[in-house]
């Protein structure tokens, strides 16, 4: 992996390999210094190797000690994820003759990600997305995050669906506390998780927010992440004059246990992998507003299991959250409904199992 930061892959990651069995010994290699998870890690008995590359990229250096790496470890298979690390791998594992399988756990190349590019990052962009498709071909079998992912990346890398397995992102489903309805005393709280980057649109939350204070003039939003999109944010909510009602927490270890001080869990990425804050947030058995991105409908269904709202759409996202205020007895049960799928489907025991078998099937 790129490195130890406390994101979903990473996380996602840590918690899969720790659940295998004794049948697989595991290395993480990771190649730039950010130790955030290294604890968490070592903690769970993950032998970690830090390669300690200096600056952006360092491609070669990385890719030379990669190599030296795997001639000392000699492993049957390699897994990488998130571009740098991809590209390295990709290179020592052709130089070396080893199996590699690669993982798409983002739609790196959708237009909503691309369209608020500048110029400059734009070339950059294609420059990398044309590395990227020339090393494709090096890994033996992909692992995707889910279908809409693995379609997406196929598509534009020119890689064949036969190789891909898609497997979901897991939680542990002991770890995972049932959520609590909050005292009826305290304001109607949306609560939110993730990086604050802007294809979050946690900026689409809070101006919904905004238009249903009229109405519900004590109701908050409380914020979990941390990133380089704070500024933007706090900017926002000063505009707004909503520092009363939007609350920033940073980064906290096992956000889930907040959950309970909440009442609706509010997701409206304009673009994810398969997220595991959603899966955590399914199985709390919390109320869900989610974006009707094609990755998030794969977890939830409208009226069901959550209420989805159009992405990027501020007007239909503020209705929902009226919705859900309006008629919370009938999401209480829905939320209910949404923690009995994921605890079936998103079970992070039978997913490793899964993770597993098929890595062991190629040797």
């Amino acid at each position: 992996m790129d490195a130890l930061i406390n994101a979903g892959s990473e996380k996602s990651t840590l918690d899969l390999i720790s659940k295998f069995s004794d049948k697989t010994k595991v290395y993480v290699v990771y190649f730039y210094p950010m130790h955030d998870l290294k604890d968490a890690y070592l903690e769970a008995g993950i032998t970690l190797h830090f390669l300690n590359l200096k600056g952006t990229y360092s491609f070669a250096k990385g890719t030379w000690r990669l190599v030296k790496l795997i001639k000392q470890e000699k492993p049957d298979v390699v897994v990488s994820s998130i571009l740098r690390a991809n590209l390295m791998s990709r290179m020592a594992c052709l130089l070396t003759g080893t199996k590699l399988v690669g993982t798409f756990v983002s739609d790196s190349y959708s237009k909503e990600r691309t369209s608020t590019f500048t110029l400059s990052r734009k070339i950059g962009f294609t420059f990398f997305k044309w590395l990227d498709k020339l090393t494709a071909r090096v890994p033996v079998q992909w692992i995707s995050n889910s279908n809409a992912i693995a379609m997406s990346n196929a598509m534009e890398l020119g890689v064949p669906m036969s190789k891909i397995k898609v497997i979901y992102r897991g939680r542990d489903a002991r770890m995972m506390k049932q959520w609590e309805l909050p005292d009826s005393k305290q304001p109607f709280i949306f609560l939110s998780v993730g990086r604050l980057i802007e294809t979050k649109g946690f900026q689409n939350i809070i101006m919904a927010l905004y238009q249903i204070i009229p109405e519900h003039p004590y109701v908050q939003l409380h914020i979990y992440g941390e990133g380089n999109y704070r500024k933007n944010i706090e900017e926002l909510i000063k505009q707004l004059d909503l520092t009363a009602n939007v609350i920033l927490h940073g980064n906290v270890p096992q956000v889930s246990q907040y959950f309970s001080k909440a009442h609706c869990f509010v997701f409206s990425s304009w673009y994810e992998g398969f997220s595991g804050a959603l899966v955590e947030g399914m199985m709390s058995g919390m109320p869900i507003i989610a974006s009707d991105i094609s990755m998030n409908l794969e977890a939830v269904i409208h009226t069901q299991t959550a209420l989805v709202h159009k992405v990027k759409d501020v007007n239909d996202l503020s209705l929902k959250m009226k919705e859900m205020i309006k008629h919370y007895p009938a999401m209480i049960q829905m939320g209910e409904k949404a923690r009995e799928t994921a605890l079936i489907r998103f079970n992070s025991e039978q997913i490793a199992y899964s993770y597993e078998s098929f890595l062991l099937s190629l040797n």
